[in-house]
């Protein structure tokens, strides 16, 4: 198994309701510090944006903390980040104008794992939880940390039209993701 394989024994998530609130939801403003330098604030954004959020990504020389499997949807987060990688054209391609990734580890940890990753896009920072607290993110706490369940919110023009959650398998979201484009893009058709 390699190190984003990911263990066929994960807990699946359950939706506990805790983004029912979110579709329709106007994104309020706040400034987020972005790994591609300055910052992003995603209610002022023209068109569709897709943003996943994700607990955090681990660094290679890091071990897995051992009771971090046994949390529901916390392991696989390498694996999302690299699934949005790997799409970022055909999500482009099918109607996304960006893309972020949204965790709430620090700007200066994020850009290790685009570079590591060699990532097309920007991973946003809410490590002071102000998007978090302010669109009431479902969050848990794990070693004195405060992390964002893993979601995918899509965004039109400063409004929530959709949200993926509970993600599950992680490393499938890209694709979950394309695959309502598409439907969307047949819909409008």
């Amino acid at each position: 198994m390699s190190r984003f394989d990911l263990p066929s024994d994960l807990p699946r998530p359950v939706n506990d309701g805790a983004c029912a609130h979110l579709t329709d939801f106007r994104v309020p403003s706040v400034e987020l510090r972005a790994t591609s330098e300055g910052s992003v604030d995603l209610s002022q954004l023209p068109g569709r944006t897709i943003v996943f959020c994700y607990p955090r990504t681990g660094r290679p020389n890091e071990p897995v903390p051992a009771a971090w499997d046994a949390i529901p949807g916390a392991r696989g987060c390498t694996p999302q980040v690299c699934s949005f990688r790997d799409s970022y054209q055909a999500l482009i391609e099918a109607g996304a104008d960006q893309i972020f990734g949204l965790s709430t580890q620090d700007t200066d940890y994020q850009k290790e794992a685009v570079q590591r990753l060699h990532l097309s896009y920007s991973l946003l920072s809410d490590n002071k939880l102000l998007l978090s607290r302010a669109l009431r993110l479902p969050t848990f706490d794990f070693a004195g940390m405060t992390l964002i369940k893993r979601l995918t919110l899509i965004i039109d023009k400063g409004v929530i039209s959709k949200v993926f959650y509970p993600v599950f398998p992680p490393d499938q979201s890209a694709n979950e993701t394309l695959d309502w484009l598409k439907e969307q893009a047949q819909a409008a058709g």
